[in-house]
């Protein structure tokens, strides 16, 4: 009997790969160059900041809302971060979690850190965590047969909202 295939494209993963490169530096991450251009925020779907943190939306989503939530310093581990610098983290995880139940009516979320490459860190370097939210008819045939995903709105009407919804509950200016 002849083996079927089915071919999924996903041209978006391309810039997500190349994006990955061997450069860790500061100079050459992402969110430290979205934390030096505020004036970016719309652009890099930038959702608010806080004086040592900033929530951002993932450009490469599991699903609709995943959120990363950043520290500003470029480190890379729990260690190298001081109890208030992991407060404030864990407060703004807090925040996003409201912010996403406020906006998209999430069921649940996973909130979690990949820390290290081996650990599927695209960004070793830099620790952030990852916000996303869950609903109990998420799974659809796309996951199950293609490992696919279907992310049904755009970022930038999700960031749009978002962003009202963070200024609303005074996390924005």
């Amino acid at each position: 009997m002849p083996e079927y295939s089915t071919n999924l494209w996903a041209p978006w993963r391309m810039e997500y790969i190349r994006a990955m490169g061997d450069d860790l530096t500061d100079e050459g991450c992402f969110l430290c160059r979205y934390w030096r251009e505020p004036e970016d925020d719309p652009k890099n779907h930038v959702v608010w900041r806080t004086q040592s943190t900033f929530v951002v939306m993932n450009r490469f989503p599991y699903t609709n809302g995943h959120l990363l939530v950043a520290h500003t310093n470029h480190k890379g581990d729990f260690s190298e971060l001081a109890d208030d610098e992991l407060c404030e983290m864990t407060r703004t995880i807090r925040d996003s979690v409201t912010v996403l139940r406020n906006v998209l009516k999430p069921q649940g979320f996973n909130v979690g850190y990949n820390i290290g490459k081996c650990a599927g860190a695209g960004l070793p370097g830099h620790l952030h965590a990852h916000v996303v939210p869950r609903w109990s008819a998420d799974t659809n045939f796309m996951a199950v047969i293609g490992d696919a995903r279907v992310v049904p709105d755009s970022l930038d009407s999700v960031c749009a909202e978002l962003v009202a919804a963070a200024r609303a509950a005074g996390l924005r200016t």
